[in-house]
Formats: C-alpha cells, sequence, structure tokens
C-alpha cells in the first residue's frame, strides 16, 4: 500500500513538471541553501499568479526531462543546471519582476561555525554592553577596545568575516555575545533559462542602454580586427567609406577634379581668409562701444574736475 502511494505520488510529480514544461518557456533556476519552510511559503505567496515554484528531487526532475527532451530538445541544457539544493520558479512574466520578488523576502540570520559566509560582517565601533571581564577575549580577536563607563567599547569599527571565508567559532562567540545576526538568507537565483538558453542571472540587472553598449563596444572591436586583417564585413562599411571619402577630397585638392562634397573644402584651401568667423569680429566691435560710451560718459564734465 505504502509503495503504491509512492508511485502515485512520483506518477503526479512527473505529471506536474511535464506540464509546467509545456505551459512556461522561462525557468528561474534557485538556490534554496539555509532557507526555511516558512520562508519558501512566503516565496510561493507572492508569486501567485505570476509564476510556479517547483521543489523536488534532482534524480527525479533529471529523469523527467530526460525523458521529456525528445519531445523538446531544449530541455537538455535546463537538466545540466538540476544539481545541488536547487528550486525551479516556471513563468511567463518578466523575468527581471519575478527575480526580484523573489529575492526580495530575506530573513536575518546568525552566523554558523563552519558555512561558508554569504557577505562580509563588520563589528561597528561603539560600546558593546559587556562588562571589563571580557576583555581579554577581544584581545584574543585582535580589536582594540577601551572601558568607558564600566563597560567594553570598540575603538574602530572591525572587518571581522570576509565574503566567502569559512566562519570560525570565535567569529560566532563573538558576534552572538553583542547579538549581531549579520546575514540575510533567501532564496538566490543562479542562472536563468529562457527558451533553450542558460544564463547567469546578473544578466537580467543589465538595463537596454548597457546592453546596447556592449554590443556597440564589441562592434567596434569586430570593425578593428576586420579593418587590419582586410576581411570587409558590414561593421567596416562605414569606416571604408569615410577613408575612400578622405581619399577623394585629398585627390581633388592636389588635383582640377572636382564634385559637389570636396567644392567647400577646395574654396577654403583657396581662401582661408573667407571662413575666418565673423564672430571675433562682432565681439571686438562690442567691446570697443563700452569705450565709446565710457569717453561720452567722461566728456559730460566737459573737461573740468569736481574741484576746477
Amino acid at each position: 500500500m505504502v509503495q503504491r502511494q509512492i508511485s502515485q505520488k512520483k506518477l503526479d510529480y512527473r505529471a506536474k513538471l511535464e506540464q509546467l514544461l509545456d505551459t512556461y518557456q522561462n525557468v528561474l533556476i534557485c538556490e534554496v541553501d539555509m532557507v526555511g519552510s516558512r520562508q519558501m511559503q512566503q516565496v510561493r505567496q507572492r508569486l501567485r499568479g505570476k509564476a510556479v515554484l517547483l521543489m523536488g528531487k534532482n534524480t527525479i526532475m533529471r529523469k523527467v526531462m530526460r525523458e521529456y527532451k525528445d519531445k523538446n530538445p531544449k530541455v537538455e541544457r535546463l537538466m545540466n543546471y538540476v544539481y545541488g539544493n536547487i528550486g525551479l520558479v516556471f513563468t511567463n512574466a518578466d523575468l527581471s519582476e519575478v527575480r526580484k520578488t523573489i529575492v526580495e523576502i530575506k530573513v536575518p540570520a546568525p552566523a554558523r561555525v563552519g558555512s561558508i559566509a554569504p557577505a562580509d560582517c563588520y563589528v561597528p565601533a561603539g560600546p558593546t554592553g559587556l562588562d571589563p571581564g571580557q576583555t581579554s577575549f577581544f584581545q584574543a580577536l585582535n580589536i582594540a577596545t577601551k572601558i568607558v563607563k564600566g563597560t567594553i567599547e570598540i575603538l574602530n569599527q572591525v572587518h571581522l568575516i570576509k565574503l566567502g571565508d569559512k566562519i570560525t567559532p570565535s567569529a560566532v562567540s563573538l558576534l552572538s555575545k553583542l547579538d549581531i545576526k549579520p546575514f540575510f538568507f533567501g532564496v538566490k537565483v543562479s542562472h536563468v533559462y529562457e527558451d533553450g538558453a542558460v544564463y547567469e542571472a546578473q544578466i537580467l540587472d543589465l538595463s537596454s542602454d548597457d546592453l546596447m553598449k556592449k554590443f556597440m563596444s564589441g562592434v567596434q572591436k569586430l570593425a578593428a580586427i576586420a579593418i587590419r586583417i582586410g576581411v570587409p564585413n558590414a561593421a567596416t562599411v562605414p569606416h571604408s567609406v569615410a577613408r575612400a571619402f578622405r581619399n577623394l577630397i585629398a585627390i581633388s585638392l592636389t588635383t582640377e577634379i572636382t564634385f559637389k562634397q570636396a567644392q567647400a573644402f577646395k574654396e577654403f584651401v583657396a581662401n582661408p581668409g573667407a571662413f575666418a568667423s565673423a564672430a571675433p569680429a562682432e565681439e571686438k566691435k562690442e567691446e570697443a562701444k563700452p569705450k565709446e560710451e565710457e569717453k561720452e560718459e567722461s566728456g559730460g564734465d566737459m573737461g573740468f574736475s569736481l574741484f576746477d
């Protein structure tokens, strides 16, 4: 009886996963390390109407995807990322908005001995509320302190734990004494599966302007390489046309040959003075006007001073 129930659950899970793969083209691959069941329930509630969160054994997920890839070969790329403690969020909504909804749900958590720090941890300067008898504890951690009004005070901010380091028992003990919960744990979106393409979730942070800048930077590099090796393509056409135009202008200036676009250059070479800006001359006239006005004002006293 129990075996039948387990088999039925597997069949139901298989049917649900296949239905999600049929319905949704996009999947957010999420890491759920150090995330509690209550927090997962909050994520499900926030995603209601936008996306569906599916958890389960990786072996079953991969088995279903392996059989499903005959129907949709693109799913094989998603299957390669089904490992570790993960969950899959299926959606057809805006990926950036769904990801933002997921990562917003965080809860403070204390440091745990032996775990890897998910972020940098700093102990702020100032009073700790601990009695002077515990000064030796801070000295063992090389933290400068002083006694102020019968309590220990930390002189400078301390970088206690670095990102990616293994958390030591002494660091956990200090944070516990200071009642500091330095980390926030939540669902982390690591990769995105979008209609067969898989990429890191950080790409969703790029705006349209950022993408355009990166694209134009790539086009410029492609054009530079193509021009250097002498292989013309669409990226080199504007540069080739500009270079050809400059060559035509140079030929026109050194010969009698002329054309409409080169006429202005030939006139400038023949008579540079004619192209001098009129603005400086006008400025000189404007500067001269105040002097004339000053003369008129000074002439108002008929050449006599106040004491003549």
